[in-house]
């Protein structure tokens, strides 16, 4: 086949991040043949829903463990700079797709939310002083409030300070350009669009089983049509896994080098959950709080008022617990399936190097609702055993693999592109800020694995990515252009 001819392409999951990848596809190359498949019977079932995470538009706005204090007491904003632009790049996608109607109704799944960082104790209340004045300068957090002053607390997160002592060494920052999204919402809304493509098929009930590389060069993919118990045979060009807590184990039947050396560490994620409307009314924000000392970033304590199909909460958490399931729809044996010669080695090393996140986890899963609730009450002192409820969220899988800088068994946070050497096989692993800064991630896929049409493709890219190409942290008269276009589009102004 020649190579002028359409490409074929498999995309094995419908989370957020095949389902941004698709829709990007199809307005880059829409005479590509695109077939998804997806095993359960519709799309955001996983972490994308919005029922298994939290809804933070990540744009470090207020999430602390994105500006690290240094051994010198100064704060490192390299990273919050960095995810700001990429939450940025998302919103840009987003707003194409709806300017040009390939999704509707933007308030289903976004809204304005201010977002707030939360601290207490002298140390913590002069590191968020520091970071304040490290990030309030920029022009990517214009707008950004600060306050020691319990009164003014008091306006901004009112249930959090009700019951607290008179003088609680505390501080809050603030931004109002924090945003609350339903990431399960607009996957369906994407996929939905993508469905609707005339070269491209979503196959719900469809588990991917194996893969075969040709002789041609193409991969063939076995599947089983779960509906009709049959196994069918596809082949294709390219392969994309965005299969979320699945990723490893579908990297890991390609066979290809990469996958060597990798594995997972589950962890399921516990919310408590207030749905009481008098206590729900009292918090409009999300509020990020500081991670206990030598825990990982995971562990950073946030209350976020939600906003569900019409329903309104308040979560607390996020609280640990281990298990061997890759999936929230999962098997036991996940996690064991995963174990191989190739990588027992990566995973025994892991257990040795992390022993305070297994200690943390093990802590995590002992704790009842009373220690659950004394937890809560750090930020909402007043808090009634009666009114919150635990649910069981999603399934986060930290990559482990083998590094130069680290050695073997370091634990990833974050989330990690693998490409194969042949650049046929694309792989998206990992956790949070993965679904916010998903777009970044599908560029950055694109760029590394088919840079032969890039040029072809850049100005399409910046149709719908305006700003791409140029930096948003340099330029801020661009960020100011870009964020009142978004803005409009969205229906966040």
């Amino acid at each position: 086949m020649k190579d002028t001819e359409p490409k074929k392409i498999i995309l094995i999951g419908a989370g957020i991040l095949s389902s941004t990848f698709g829709s990007f596809l199809k307005n880059i190359e829409p005479d590509w043949n695109m077939k998804v498949f997806e095993r359960l019977d519709r799309p955001a079932i996983e972490s994308s829903n919005e029922r298994n995470n939290a809804g933070t538009g990540h744009a470090a706005l207020c999430e602390l463990n994105y500006t690290v204090e240094q051994e010198d007491g100064s704060i490192d904003i390299e990273k919050a700079k960095e995810i700001n632009e990429q939450f940025e790049v998302s919103m840009q996608f987003w707003s194409y797709l709806v300017r040009n109607k390939e999704i509707q109704n933007p308030e289903e799944f976004i809204r304005q939310l201010p977002h707030i960082s939360f601290v207490q104790g002298t140390d913590n209340v002069n590191f968020l002083r520091k970071r304040y004045e490290a990030l309030s300068p920029l022009p990517m957090f214009e707008g950004m409030e600060y306050s020691e002053d319990l009164k003014q607390l008091e306006k901004w997160i009112p249930l959090m300070t009700e019951g607290r002592a008179s003088d609680a060494v505390v501080a809050a920052s603030k931004m109002d350009t924090g945003t609350d999204v339903n990431f399960g919402e607009l996957t369906r809304k994407m996929m939905k669009s993508i469905s609707g493509h005339d070269n491209a098929e979503v196959h719900y009930n469809h588990e991917v089983l194996d893969f075969e590389r040709r002789r041609d060069g193409k991969w063939g993919v076995k599947v089983r049509n779960l509906e009709e118990d049959e196994v069918e045979y596809h082949v294709a060009d390219y392969i994309f896994i965005g299969a979320g807590g699945n990723a490893i184990p579908m990297l890991q039947k390609t066979k290809i080098p990469e996958s060597r050396n990798l594995g997972g560490f589950p962890i399921s994620g516990a919310f408590l959950v207030c749905r009481n409307p008098e206590i729900v009314a009292r918090h409009g924000a999300k509020v990020y709080g500081k991670e206990p000392p030598n825990t990982p970033p995971m562990t950073v304590p946030h209350l976020d008022r939600r906003y569900i199909q019409g329903d309104q909460s308040l979560l607390f958490g996020p609280f640990a617990a281990i298990g061997p399931k890759f999936l929230k729809n999962g098997s036991n044996l996940d996690l064991f399936r995963s174990i191989n010669p190739g990588n027992i080695l990566t995973m025994l090393s892991a257990g040795v190097k992390n022993v305070p996140l297994v200690k943390y986890s093990i802590q995590q899963v002992m704790m009842n609702k009373a220690d659950r609730m004394k937890e809560l009450r750090k930020f909402v002192p007043e808090a009634k055993d009666e009114d919150w409820d635990l649910i069981i969220a999603g399934k986060r899988v930290q990559v482990i693999k083998d590094t130069k800088e680290y050695g073997k068994g370091y634990i990833q946070f974050g989330t990690e592109v693998v490409h194969s050497r042949d650049k046929s096989v694309m792989a998206l692993l990992g956790e949070s800020p993965g679904a916010s800064t998903s777009v970044s991630v599908a560029l950055e896929v694109f760029e590394k694995n088919f840079p032969q049409y890039m040029e072809k493709w850049e100005p399409k890219i910046k149709e719908m990515i305006p700003s791409y190409g140029h930096s948003l942290i340099e330029d801020s008269t661009l960020l100011k252009e870009i964020r009142k276009a978004n803005s409009e589009d969205l229906g966040l102004e």
